[in-house]
């Protein structure tokens, strides 16, 4: 395959997962912002939104005070935010278009009418009128995308690909959710609580957890209150949650044994190290040695690991 196809079906997908990370994120910090709490909470919430993307200082340089309505729509309408909802469905429609021959019929029908009803959505106010109607509606147009390439596309180079940019997309914004919202509690959350802290911690693991569909697979794995070691062990070591950072690893290591790495490529060792950190990790050793440094470190090697995956498949 050529390398310029494989770098416009690897980004396809990335932006792809991208509009669907930021809407499930939006999704349900905009649910939670209708629960009563302080001020300060309420702009904390929206902040970390930013920080998640890295985002606060290109938003305060446009719109100076964090507001719901401001984060709303850079990060959903603003098409210069290369970030926002919009501009990752436009990104994922223009990198499909250049590989139109590639792709089945389906695929790109998909992609280019979830282009086209974004801006008109957007346009005649559906997005204003009711933000959770349309960020299920954009969760439903990337689970609609990925479901017709898995049903319709043959399983060959370009479907690794295609694989490969999800799922390190996934795994860089599971960790990145997870760096910010742990860092929102600022209390020890080992220590003793109050009712009222209870009560918010409930809150809070549960966003957590609603925010990446984990919040039924919680319950049916430990089947006892949300416990912060038991998500945290959840969204990083479980193989068998589809957005752990244990399962982002693997199938992107999958993909690559498919594109034909050698065992002794430098790509596929990387992600081999990666891979069993995770598989023989345990939640209270990563804890115990600080879990921001440990998903700081994990964003630099999943950065260093697509930049090897630019450097073998991409770069003509």
């Amino acid at each position: 395959m050529l390398s310029r196809t494989a770098d416009h079906l690897f980004w396809m997908s990335r932006y792809t997962e991208r509009a669907e990370n930021t809407a499930r994120m939006l999704n349900v910090l905009y649910e939670t912002s209708l629960l009563p709490q302080s001020a300060s909470t309420s702009e904390a919430g929206w902040q970390g939104v930013l920080s998640i993307s890295e985002l606060v200082p290109a938003y305060t340089a446009l719109h100076g005070e964090i507001t719901q309505h401001g984060v709303l729509d850079f990060m959903v309408k603003d098409e210069n935010n290369s970030s926002s909802i919009i501009a990752c469905v436009k990104a994922a429609r223009e990198n499909a278009r250049a590989v139109r021959g590639t792709l089945s019929t389906e695929v790109w029908e998909t992609l280019n009418q979830t282009w086209l009803e974004s801006t008109r959505l957007i346009r005649e106010g559906a997005f204003d009128r009711d933000p959770g109607e349309f960020f299920e509606w954009v969760k439903f147009r990337s689970n609609l995308s990925r479901g017709v390439s898995l049903g319709t596309m043959l399983q060959d180079e370009a479907s690794h690909f295609l694989g490969m940019g999800t799922f390190l997309e996934r795994a860089d914004n599971t960790a990145r959710l997870m760096d910010v919202k742990f860092h929102a509690v600022e209390r020890d959350f080992f220590g003793a609580a109050s009712a009222r802290d209870q009560e918010y911690d409930f809150y809070h693991w549960s966003a957590i957890l609603r925010s990446v569909s984990g919040f039924e697979v919680y319950r049916k794995v430990y089947r006892d209150v949300i416990k912060p070691e038991r998500v945290a062990e959840l969204l990083m070591l479980r193989e068998d949650m589809p957005r752990s950072l244990h399962h982002c690893v693997s199938e992107v290591m999958g993909s690559l044994r498919h594109v034909g790495t050698s065992p002794n490529d430098e790509t596929l060792r990387h992600a081999g190290k990666l891979r069993a950190d995770l598989r023989y990790g345990r939640i209270d050793e990563i804890l115990a040695n600080g879990l921001h440094a440990y998903l700081t470190q994990f964003l630099d090697r999943v950065s260093q690991l697509g930049a090897h995956i630019s450097r073998e498949f991409l770069i003509p």
